[in-house]
Parts: structure tokens; C-alpha cells; sequence
């Protein structure tokens, strides 16, 4: 039934429960979005199945073509480092091909903004509101600078003001940026968590949301990341496909 590379979501697990369960709920919706092609998810820590498990599985039913596709948001140290070394000990029949990470992507920033509207901002409001670009965070200087980049890029479709912020190694923190748009003179402050899943360090930025007038949802498996993963699966098996001839 299936005659394309297997897509393989790589996501990296938490002990939170919320986050399978919406790593498990954006694969559902871009199964609806390609039925034609398999999509299997493998976690690289906490949670089963594990990515080498999954990668295993697909060797022995016969699969030789595979798109291994990180469910990160930049390429940080899980992309550079951690999903290259389990792929590099994938079974020797299988070809693995690792696809980009999700951002940057204008489909995201469209998520971002969604997410703000269904927390009770409007149009009309963008240019009194400053938003906080919350991510994660990371000590990888790559990483950093592409939020700053989004940051900016997200001020110039209307916005009073966007700051980036980070619920873990790096500055400056949620509420620090909250407290400067504030100290700008932004009328309202909205704070947008630029992370996939619930979890912890999300669970953060809504902490260090506390005195913003709007907290945006995780992106989670919205329709909007759901189609970036079909694009970046898309541009990855080219070469695949190039090399078979096809």
C-alpha cells in the first residue's frame, strides 16, 4: 500500500504525559493529511516506542526507505548530535534520511498568532500588544539567534512589540520580557509559548506568564504544524527519490 519512504516523527519524550499525547495527536493529523504515506512516531527518551526500537521494527517488515523528521523547533543539540548518533545506528538495510527541523516556518508564526486569537486577543489589538516570544531555550548560539530572528520578523506584520524570551538556558526569562514591554508602554502584553507539547519548561513560560494579559496555548498538533511537517518531509525525500530514479 505504501510505496514511499516511511515518514518516522522523532520526538524527544517527557515523564509528562501530555506530551505523547500530543506528539500521538499531530502524527493523527498528518496521517489525515497523506494518507498515502506511513507516518510511525519513535521517542528518544521516556517514552515508548523508542526510535531504535521503531527503526528495527521497520528493517525486519522489509521497509528500506526511511525520513527520519525531528519534532524540534530549532537544531539545537537533539538535532546536531542526539538523532544523528541513533540514526547512525539504524539497521544497515535501511536508508535514513533526516529531514530539517520545523522552524523557521511562516506556518508557525500563523500557529503563533491563531493561538493568541483563541486566547481572546483580536486583530484590531496587534499594534497596542506586545508579545513574548517564550521558547524553550538552549545553549546553542545557532538556536538562539533563529528566535531572535523570528522575534523580529513576527514585529514587522503589525505588532507594538515582540521580544524573545527563554524558560531555560538562556536570557532573558518570560516575565523579564513581560516586565520590559510593559516598561515600553505596549497597552496589553500577550505572551506566545513558541513550544510543540505541554511539559515542564512549558509549564514555565505560563509561570513567568503571570502578569501578561494574554497566555497563548502550545502550538501542540495544530493544522498549521501538521503542514510543515508534510513540507519537510516533502523536501527530504526528493534526494530519495533522485536516487532511485524516481
Amino acid at each position: 500500500m505504501f510505496r514511499k519512504p516511511v515518514l518516522l516523527v522523532i520526538a524527544h519524550g517527557s515523564r509528562d504525559p501530555r506530551h505523547a499525547a500530543t506528539v500521538h495527536a499531530l502524527v493523527r493529523r498528518v496521517r489525515a493529511l497523506r494518507p498515502d504515506v506511513r507516518v510511525e512516531t519513535g521517542f528518544l527518551d521516556f517514552n515508548i516506542p523508542s526510535v531504535q526500537g521503531v527503526l528495527e521494527s521497520l528493517a525486519t517488515e522489509g521497509v528500506r526507505e526511511v525520513v527520519a523528521l525531528p519534532l524540534l523547533l530549532t537544531r539545537a543539540f537533539h538535532a546536531k548530535a542526539d538523532i544523528p548518533a541513533v540514526l547512525r545506528d539504524a539497521p544497515p538495510q535501511l536508508r535514513v534520511r533526516q529531514a530539517e527541523v520545523l522552524g523557521p516556518s511562516p506556518l508557525l508564526l500563523s500557529a503563533l498568532e491563531r493561538r493568541l486569537y483563541e486566547a481572546g486577543l483580536t486583530p484590531a489589538d496587534k499594534s497596542s500588544t506586545g508579545v513574548v516570544l517564550a521558547s524553550a531555550g538552549s545553549t546553542d548560539p545557532e538556536a538562539i539567534a533563529v528566535i531572535a530572528d523570528i522575534a523580529r520578523e513576527w514585529r514587522h506584520t503589525g505588532w507594538c512589540a515582540v521580544r524573545p524570551a527563554f524558560a531555560s538556558a538562556a536570557l532573558p526569562r518570560t516575565e523579564d520580557a513581560v516586565r520590559e514591554l510593559r516598561e515600553m508602554g505596549c497597552s496589553r502584553v500577550a505572551v506566545a509559548p513558541y513550544v510543540l507539547a505541554p511539559g515542564f519548561l512549558p509549564d514555565r513560560i505560563a509561570r513567568g506568564a503571570v502578569d501578561a494579559d494574554v497566555l497563548g496555548d502550545v502550538l501542540g498538533a495544530s493544522a498549521e504544524v501538521a503542514r510543515v511537517l508534510v513540507e519537510r518531509y516533502e523536501a527530504a525525500r526528493r534526494p530519495v527519490l533522485a536516487a532511485l530514479g524516481a
